[in-house]
């Protein structure tokens, strides 16, 4: 018989949605700043580069508070389950479902939240997630030398060219959002095949359990 498990508590759906929005929104707004495809009027240039900051503001805030998050959210919300060959099971685990990622295997393991490949996976947009910040506000503070931003980063920014900082800030932007169609579909793809409501449970927070698949 199905059980019906609260996994995604509101900070983790809220930062989720919130993460999701501003990487559209940042994209959207940083291909336009770098390469602006209409010449509408200075203003149309200015509202883009306050969008961006706003967003980055807002995406900033949301991913330190779901690294908040991890320390005192649920097992599933937890920085340990983002690291799952820290056991025995969870190596295996992961090893099951590379299998079934890659088409050499069958079987997947059944999990109440992230699977191990998944979670793995979300550490890395993690990593890239900080990456973007920290490169992000670096070129802000460059605008601002004086400012919060500026000071911060009056270190590195002498050791890394602005030139190489933006490109590199440009295509972490596409790992980004090439990854977006990817967990789109492996969402879609696990919620097929394990009917437990992943797509659904990042909404309302449930996922639907068989306990004799666990």
């Amino acid at each position: 018989m199905l059980e019906i498990r609260y996994v995604w508590e509101w900070p983790v759906r809220i930062t989720h949605w919130i993460n999701a929005s501003s990487v559209i929104l940042l994209s959207a707004t940083g291909l336009f700043i770098a390469h602006p495809f209409a010449i509408i009027g200075v203003e149309t240039m200015a509202w883009a580069r306050l969008v961006h900051i706003v967003v980055a503001y807002a995406f900033l805030c949301s991913v330190l508070f779901r690294f908040y998050w991890m320390l005192v959210g649920n097992q599933h919300a937890s920085w340990r389950a983002f690291i799952p060959w820290l056991t025995a099971e969870g190596r295996r685990n992961f090893v099951k479902m590379l299998r079934y990622y890659t088409f050499t295997g069958k079987k997947i393991s059944y999990e109440v939240g992230h699977n191990p490949v998944a979670a793995l996976a979300y550490l890395g947009i993690f990593a890239l997630f900080i990456f973007q910040i920290v490169s992000g506000f670096a070129l802000y503070g460059q605008y601002a030398p004086e400012g919060f931003w500026g000071g911060l980063f009056v270190i590195l920014n002498p050791l890394v060219s602005s030139q190489y900082l933006r490109l590199s800030h440009h295509m972490v932007m596409w790992m980004l959002l090439g990854f977006l169609v990817n967990h789109l579909y492996s969402a879609w793809l696990m919620d097929v095949k394990e009917r437990n409501g992943t797509m659904s449970g990042i909404f309302s927070g449930y996922r639907y359990i068989e306990p004799e698949d666990l």
